[in-house]
């Protein structure tokens, strides 16, 4: 990544042996330019460290079992169900910019998962969102999202953190003072947005009766007996959540509605294969011999 070495691991079976068989081998990552000197992103667990970074993902790895998954589906389907009514409601000839709309849905569930919170966005632009803060909260996240550009478009400290890493964070810090720049409207925005997660930390934290369903929960019970989630590690840790699923889940709906619609022969195919897919384990392998313009990746 400009002169920065990376290694981005893209197979499978790499993956699991990465992440799960042996993360006690490999617990640190590279900081990417878009990241660095952000407190934000800093304090999370992509790009925490050493024993740091072993504690918090043990914290928070029983989220991931299968078991705890399966009992999401009902979260998820009634953000599906909303979006769906939602969209019975637009016009017959209206256009629906499907990549926003699986972004709210996305946002969605994993604000519910990763905070509790119900941020009603795939409930349509009318008064689903009833708390101003929320929708503020989600303005400065969008925000976020874009400015996270590791090419010529990001602002001029990331763009000279790909060529020159040494200079990233004195720039940054000089330039984010300067009103005009780019910098300066990410510091602004990060301030906000750090308020806003403050906010909602605090909030489920004087829940008493706060469950271990959702991400922050689980933190917030293990932060008494373990002094290593600090507040802005926790500020750091929810907000990774919610930043690192997103616009992944967004992209991958949105190619997969856009290869469909460009082979409707498939379309009805495609859709009773799905409906059996529930009954059994499916593979790549499965889905490429069924539908061989599918990417196998």
């Amino acid at each position: 990544m400009g002169r920065q070495p990376l290694i981005i691991i893209a197979d499978p079976e790499l993956c699991r042996e990465v992440c799960i068989k042996k993360f006690k081998d490999m617990p640190n990552r590279s900081k990417i330019p878009p990241a660095s000197g952000s407190p934000l992103h800093e304090k999370n667990l992509f790009l925490s460290r050493d024993s740091r970074w072993s504690t918090m993902r043990n914290t928070i790895v029983a989220l991931y079992q299968p078991s705890h998954l399966s009992n999401l589906i009902p979260i998820m389907q009634s953000f599906i169900d909303s979006t769906t009514r939602n969209l019975t409601t637009t016009k017959e000839e209206e256009d629906i910019t499907f990549s926003n709309l699986s972004l709210m849905l996305a946002i969605d569930v994993l604000g519910q998962v990763a905070f509790g919170v119900d941020f009603g966005l795939s409930k349509g632009n009318s008064k689903s969102v009833k708390d101003d803060e929320i929708s503020r909260f989600i303005d400065a996240h969008i925000y976020s999202t874009q400015c996270l550009k590791m090419d010529l478009s990001g602002s001029l400290s990331i763009q000279l953190g790909l060529l020159f890493p040494f200079l990233q964070t004195p720039l940054r810090k000089f330039l984010r003072w300067i009103p005009w720049t780019t910098d300066h409207r990410m510091r602004s925005n990060e301030k906000k947005l750090c308020e806003r997660l403050a906010q909602l930390i605090a909030m489920r934290a004087s829940d008493k009766d706060r469950s271990s369903r959702n991400m922050l929960s689980v933190v917030l019970n293990a932060r008494d007996s373990k002094d290593i989630f600090m507040p802005d590690y926790v500020m750091g840790l929810a907000y990774e959540h919610l930043l690192a699923g997103s616009a992944t889940t967004s992209f991958t709906l949105s190619m997969a509605i856009y290869l469909v619609s460009k082979h409707p022969e498939v379309e009805e195919k495609l859709i009773r294969e799905i409906d059996g897919f529930g009954d059994r384990n499916v593979t790549a392998d499965d889905l490429q011999y069924k539908f061989p313009f599918v990417d196998q990746n």
